[in-house]
Formats: structure tokens, C-alpha cells, sequence
């Protein structure tokens, strides 16, 4: 009955214990909960969501989660209601053995934002260890002499609980020699003893049987026994004596082995036999037996093992002086040993928490990673503080005692610095300093902030016209310095009009190859200069972009052959007649060859040539080599053929040469009859020259207009152009005119035509390139001032400026 009583007693107070919970401390920022120890898994400890004033449906989104150091199985938050329960088995000695306070230190991290709240755990004993002997029985020899009063000490019990759960209490089995003396204070200043009642007689009574019950103060209470054997000796009066009953030593961990650590002395009043002593080291508690040792002779007392200042601060060593008088006589003595604290730790450093990799647009202050440190040292063996690798955008910031954030510091760029390296370095205050390193690798995310770039603004490129559809003409290519996506570059063309027609039209660009291509045969006659704009862009979001400028060159080809302008006479095709007086004299021009070339530059640099006549006969004409003029080159004769087929060869001067043929028949007459035809021609001339007067006036009247409408036009363009910054206008005419030369001569005639040269920007161009050398040094005096005589008759306005080797003719058609 009494032992279920002591049962629902214990069971209510289990009860009672789970139920307390601590509030917070002020100004700690901790939440206590306390827990007895072997308690049940599921056991209820607190409920630390509601504790931390954190919402239930915001664990799992925030990422709830418990850290602790060494066994982090102990206890588990359930995430459904916010609840902290057992979760296996807590042995409050295993994890502290005796320290009066005994905590589990819980470290409670969530994100969004990040936040670190601590939490203390304390773990109450409960008396689950009985009193335990070190030795199952404990034999005593007492000489018959002993007077009564006269105390034995006997070595106590020793508990694992703590508290009142370690208290013990002592009972001895019924007798009639001995009592019970119990101790009074923790330093056994009164320690336990038998004490003699009454004296003994070891005839009567040569040994005793005692029976040793320890109790410790728990409930339900825990008991341990140990048999006392007493043996009753014969006179041996005096026992040995110590100069002190305690002896208090300091001795730093670590020492080595056979280090000294005390010399004892005990003395016997006897003499002889009876008065020689021995030393026996009795017991070293806590568990401590291996670790000295004690010369049985001279009493010196060293170090035999390994001293851990972190395992035991304090040893406690009982002596024992036995003489050799028969029976033995013995005393006793107890030596504290304190242990000193040497600097025999590093720090430990412990990452809690990471988030990597980091974008580089990250701002500063953003928490990379959290970090906790320790040292199993104490005093300022186990002060540590903390440094982080210097010079880096990173900074290490101490937010609670022993914890630190590591922050970025400054702004991030990838293209400079993709990766770093950081090293936290944990110093303990000791002396020699003990350190520790942890090392974290950062990687900075890419993002977008780098548009593709091209290697100059603006290429020329140069295609011969009449190129194949499709051919590839050139490549661009623009470098981006992000990273996957970001580097990803595809081209398009910047759409605009060209004329009439879209510029897609005519090239078109590989989204991923930047190569550009034409699309259809290019004409310069048509089309001298395309200039558009390429677009580069990455993949990225937002994506970025630039352009790049191509001034695409038309090149001329020789792809066009001269073409025979029209005689003067309207109306008239085929080939020209002419009548020639044969009275007249060498150089009389006769007819007039005109032709042009569509192509431009030497391709449409054109030269005449008098085909040989038949059967090898010298002609009694020529042509002008750049005039097209046919003239007599001798005076005329009645010997020469009186119908003549002349064949004037039109060449330019491309690669390979084209030709057209002109045929001029002239019929050599008498003076009269040339007269006749003369004045008939003269008075068709003349009807001619009429009507060609009063198309002069409506000519005039025509160009005043437009030369007025011209100088309107220009005065409001310059108004626009200082107004506006220039625009993208459409390609427009324009009238180029290229005198070229040669060793040979200079051409002195071009086609007017109207050339496009598309640029996109600006007003349309129009080039003028004149070159003309000396005349050649092959030619007699005769072609000589012909040709000056030509360039004097032209009705072209034609100025010389003459250089060391260069003559540049401007000439400007009316």
C-alpha cells in the first residue's frame, strides 16, 4: 500500500514537471523550458512556435528548423502545431555527469527574413541511480586495545544523481560495538566512521559481520549496502598519523606523466615494527584511480595519466599509513587535487546556416552565411573572437554571444571576381593563442547587366556587283561578358525602307552566326552605297542590346556595253550618210560618233577607233580617239572611192573591253552638187532652228522656275537643319560625273544619269572624280591640237589644275 502511495506521489509530480514552462528572460532573448530526464518519447516540453510568437502555418514556408550542438536527436518541434516533445532518450549523466546545472542549448533558425532565436533546455535529474559502493565488501582490522569512542573510517557511497537525489543517509546493522558516525559537510570534514562503543575482546569476539546501508534522498528512495568485515587484532596501540588530515594541491592539466604532485608523511609512536609505515592509495574519486599513483615507502604522490581540466576540475585521494606491527595499525588522510585550466583547446567553429550562390546584384547586408564558435577552455582560455579574410565585399558582424553573420559588404560584379574564398579565422585569448579556420566557398550568381558589345561602331564592306543570290558578304559579331543565357547573342536586321522597297529585301542576317548575306544580285548602276544597322541582343531577362553600323560598297563590273547615241537629224536611224566635197582639205570634220557606257570609272571610259578598210587601202579619213569626230586626215582626190563604208569601233576601257561598231557612209561629191545639198540642208536647218527657238523660251521660262523653286527649297532645308537634329531620310539622285584617265588621254565624255546611293542618312550624294595626266607622248602635233581644239568646242565648262603628276578636270554638264 505504501509503495503505491510513493507511486501516484511520483506520478503526479512527472505531471507537474512537464507542464512547467518558463517565459522569457528580460533582456536575454531566450525561451527555458526544463524536462526531467528519462522522460518518454513524445514527452511534451513547450510550445516554442507560440513561445517565439511565430505562426503556425508559417513554419514549413520559412523553413523552421533546430539546431544544437552534440546530439541534436534529443528533442523535434512537431511543424504541424508548433509543439517541442522528446524524441529519445536523455540521460541527464551521460550528458553532464555531476554539474549542478544541466541545459540542452537549442539554436531555432527560419527564413524570410532570417531570424535566430535561442532556446534553453534544462534537464532535472530524477533519481534513477542508487547508492553505489566501490567495492562489495570492505574489511577492517581494529586492534582489541582500541578505546572506546575510537572512530574507523569507512569509504562512503557514491551517487550519480544530483541534488537531493545524491544526499545519503547511512544506517549499520544492529550491534553492540559499533555505531554509525555520519559526515556533516561536502568536504568530509567529519567523514564516515565506525566508532568503538565499547571495548573489544578478541577472545570473545575475533571478527564482526556489519551489514552498510546507504539511502540517497530521492523518492522513491534508492538504497546500496556493502558487508563490513572486522577482524579483531591483537595490541598493536598506536596508529600511524599524518602531519594533516587534508591536503589541498593545484596542478595544471596535462602534466606529464610522473609528474610530482605531494610528498606525505605519517608517523607512529611505536617503535620498532609497530612503528613502520606504508602508504596505499585507497581510492581517487570521481573515477580517478589510474590517474596517480603513491610510492609505499616515501609517500610521493605522481601523476600516472592524462589530467582534462574540461573532464574533472577537482580529484579527491585517500591515503592510507599502515605500520607493520601485528596487527597493523593504519591512518588516513585525504588530498584535493584541483585541476588548473591550460589553453589545450582550439576553438571549434560550426556553420549553421548557408545561402549560396550570390547574385551580384545583391545589396549589402544581405546575411551569406551564419556561424557559431566555442571553446571547451575557460576564463580567457575561452574567450574567442572571430576575423574574416580581409579585403573582400564581405563582413563578418557579431549578433550574439559566440554567433556571427557573415554580410556582403560592398556591391558584387561577376565579370570581375566570379568566386571567393572566405576564411574565418576563431582566436582564442589564451597564451599560446589556439586558432581554428573554416573556409567558404562563394559563388556570385550571373545576372543581366551586360549588353553585347561589337569591336568598333561602324565596318565597310565592299561586293562586286552581279553577285550570286545568298552569297555571304561579311560577319558580325558582338562579345558579351555575362554568363549562360545572359551570353547568348542573336542578330536581326534594324528594319528600315530603302527607296521603295524594305531592306530585308536585299540582305538578311543568321540570327546566330551574325553572318550577313545578300539576297539578290547587287547593281551599282542602281544601288553605289547600303548602309544599315545590325542589332545584337542577349537572352537574357531583361534582355540587352546594341547595334553596329555596315556601309556596304557597290563595286562596278564591266557589265555594260557602250550604247550609240542617236545621229542629230530627227527621225534618222541606222547608219549615218554624209556628203563630202572633194575640194576640201585635211581635217575637215565630217561626222560626229557619240556613245556612252552605264558603268562608271574606266568601264565607262570610252575610246573610238577607224576600222581598217578592206584590202589593206589607207582610208582618207580618221577618228578622234576620245572625240568620236570623223575627219579627213589628207586632202581629197578623184582617185579615192567615191562611196565609202566607214566603221568606227566604240570601246571601253573594263576588263574584259566591250565594244559597240558605228557605220558612217560618205559619199564624195563635186563642190556644186554639195551645194545643193548644202542649201537644201540649210533650209531645213533653218526651219529647225525656229521651232528650236520657241522651244528655248518654254526651256527658259521652265529652268527660271525651277531655279527659283530650288533656292526656296535650300532656304528651307538650312532653317530644318539648324531647327532639328538630322533625320533618316530616303535614298535620293544624284548626278556623279567621272572623268577618268590614263597614259593615254583623259575621257571626255560621261552618260547623265541619276545614281542612288543609299545610306539611310543625309541627303543623297552625288561624287564628282576627275583625273586627267598629260596628253601622251605618242601622239604627233596634229592629234594634239585636235584634241585641245575638242575640249575648247565642247559645251562643258572644264578647268585644269595642274599638279606634279595630276591634272583633276571638274567638269560640271549643263
Amino acid at each position: 500500500m505504501l509503495d503505491s502511495q510513493k507511486g501516484k506521489s511520483g506520478t503526479r509530480g512527472l505531471l507537474f514537471s512537464l507542464l512547467l514552462v518558463a517565459a522569457w528572460e528580460a533582456g536575454s532573448g531566450q525561451v527555458h523550458y526544463s524536462v526531467p530526464e528519462e522522460a518518454k518519447h513524445g514527452t511534451f516540453v513547450g510550445r516554442i512556435a507560440q513561445d517565439l510568437g511565430l505562426e503556425l502555418a508559417e513554419l514549413v514556408p520559412r523553413l523552421f528548423r533546430v539546431a544544437s550542438k552534440g546530439r541534436a536527436d534529443l528533442l523535434e518541434v512537431n511543424l504541424q502545431n508548433g509543439i517541442l516533445f522528446v524524441n529519445s532518450r536523455i540521460d541527464r549523466e551521460e550528458l553532464c555527469g555531476r554539474s549542478a546545472v544541466c541545459s540542452i542549448h537549442l539554436e531555432v533558425i527560419v527564413d524570410k527574413p532570417l531570424q535566430v532565436f535561442h532556446v534553453e533546455v534544462e534537464v532535472r535529474d530524477i533519481n534513477d541511480n542508487p547508492p553505489v559502493f566501490s567495492l562489495g565488501e570492505q574489511r577492517l582490522q581494529i586492534s582489541e586495545s582500541k578505546q572506546p569512542d575510537s572512530r574507523f573510517p569507512l569509504e562512503g557511497a557514491s551517487d550519480a544523481d544530483t541534488r537531493e537525489n545524491a544526499l545519503l543517509t547511512y544506517r549499520l546493522s544492529q550491534n553492540e560495538y559499533f555505531s554509525l558516525e555520519l559526515p556533516t559537510s561536502s568536504k568530509m570534514t567529519k567523514r564516515l566512521s565506525l566508532v568503538l562503543k565499547k571495548s573489544l575482546d578478541r577472545e570473545k569476539t575475533p571478527e564482526l559481520n556489519l551489514l552498510l546501508t546507504a539511502t540517497d534522498g530521492g523518492k522513491p528512495e534508492l538504497t546500496g549496502t556493502v558487508q563490513l568485515l572486522v577482524s579483531v587484532l591483537d595490541v598493536n596501540d598506536n596508529d600511524p598519523e599524518f602531519d594533516q588530515s587534508e591536503y589541498k594541491v593545484r596542478l595544471l592539466e596535462n602534466a606529464a606523466k610522473e609528474t610530482f604532485v605531494i610528498k606525505l608523511n605519517a608517523t607512529d609512536r611505536d617503535e620498532g615494527v609497530n612503528g613502520e609505515v606504508t602508504y596505499t592509495l585507497i581510492s581517487v574519486k570521481p573515477n580517478g584511480r589510474p590517474l596517480f599513483t603513491l610510492d609505499e615507502n616515501n609517500g610521493e604522490v605522481r601523476v600516472n595519466g592524462t589530467l582534462d581540466y574540461e573532464e574533472n576540475k577537482f580529484y579527491e585521494i585517500e591515503v592510507q599509513a599502515t605500520d607493520k606491527g601485528n596487527p597493523p595499525m593504519a591512518g588516513h588522510c585525504i588530498v584535493w587535487v584541483e585541476i588548473l585550466d591550460a589553453n589545450d583547446n582550439a576553438p571549434e567553429v560550426t556553420m549553421t546556416s548557408l545561402s549560396l550562390p550570390v547574385r551580384e546584384d545583391a545589396q549589402p547586408s544581405t546575411v551569406i552565411a551564419l556561424i557559431s564558435v566555442s571553446d571547451r577552455d575557460s576564463g580567457a582560455n575561452g574567450q574567442v573572437a572571430c576575423s574574416l579574410t580581409p579585403n573582400i565585399p564581405f563582413k563578418l558582424v557579431s549578433t550574439f554571444k559566440n554567433y556571427y553573420s557573415v554580410m556582403l559588404d560592398s556591391v558584387l560584379d561577376r565579370e570581375s571576381v566570379s568566386t571567393y574564398e572566405l576564411v574565418v579565422t576563431a582566436r582564442d585569448r589564451g597564451s599560446p593563442s589556439l586558432s581554428a579556420t573554416t573556409s567558404i566557398l562563394v559563388e556570385v550568381a550571373d545576372v543581366n547587366d551586360n549588353a553585347p558589345t561589337f569591336a568598333q561602331p561602324e565596318y565597310t564592306v565592299f561586293v562586286k556587283e552581279n553577285n550570286p543570290p545568298g552569297c555571304h558578304i561579311f560577319t558580325v559579331s558582338a562579345r558579351d561578358v555575362d554568363a549562360h543565357e545572359n551570353a547568348l547573342v542573336s542578330y536581326s536586321l534594324v528594319e528600315r525602307r530603302v527607296g521603295e522597297r524594305t531592306l530585308s529585301s536585299y540582305v538578311s542576317v543568321h540570327s546566330e552566326s551574325g553572318k550577313v548575306y545578300a539576297l539578290q544580285p547587287l547593281d551599282h548602276e542602281e544601288l553605289e552605297l547600303l548602309q544599315f544597322q545590325v542589332s545584337a541582343r542577349d537572352s537574357g531577362f531583361p534582355p540587352l542590346g546594341s547595334n553596329v553600323t555596315l556601309q556596304v560598297f557597290v563595286l562596278d563590273e564591266n557589265d555594260n556595253a557602250p550604247v550609240l547615241l542617236p545621229p542629230v537629224s530627227p527621225g534618222v536611224s541606222g547608219p549615218v550618210s554624209e556628203l563630202v566635197p572633194l575640194s576640201v582639205g585635211a581635217g575637215h570634220v565630217v561626222a560626229k560618233v557619240r556613245a556612252v557606257d552605264a558603268d562608271s570609272g574606266y568601264n565607262a571610259w570610252l575610246s573610238y577607233e577607224l576600222q581598217p578598210a578592206a584590202g589593206g587601202a589607207r582610208s582618207p579619213f580618221r577618228v578622234g580617239l576620245y572625240t568620236g569626230e570623223v575627219s579627213t586626215s589628207r586632202a581629197l582626190d578623184e582617185a579615192d572611192v567615191p562611196q565609202q563604208r566607214l566603221l568606227v569601233l566604240v570601246k571601253d576601257h573594263g576588263e574584259p573591253r566591250l565594244t559597240a561598231t558605228a557605220t558612217v557612209l560618205v559619199s564624195l561629191v563635186e563642190s556644186s552638187q554639195a551645194l545643193k545639198t548644202s542649201s537644201r540642208a540649210s533650209v531645213g536647218t533653218a526651219g529647225r532652228e525656229t521651232a528650236l527657238v520657241d522651244v528655248n523660251v518654254y526651256l527658259i521660262i521652265a529652268i527660271c522656275a525651277v531655279s527659283s523653286l530650288m533656292v526656296l527649297t535650300l532656304l528651307l532645308y538650312t532653317a530644318l537643319r539648324c531647327s532639328a537634329p538630322p533625320t533618316e531620310g530616303a535614298c535620293g539622285p544624284g548626278k556623279p560625273t567621272l572623268v577618268c584617265s590614263s597614259a593615254v588621254g583623259t575621257w571626255s565624255y560621261s552618260q547623265q544619269r541619276r545614281q542612288r546611293v543609299c545610306s539611310g542618312e543625309g541627303p543623297p550624294k552625288t561624287d564628282l572624280m576627275a583625273f586627267s595626266p598629260s596628253l601622251p607622248p605618242g601622239l604627233d602635233r596634229q592629234d594634239r591640237e585636235e584634241r585641245l581644239e575638242a575640249g575648247s568646242n565642247h559645251p562643258e565648262q572644264v578647268s585644269f589644275v595642274q599638279t606634279p603628276s595630276l591634272q583633276e578636270v571638274y567638269v560640271n554638264f549643263l
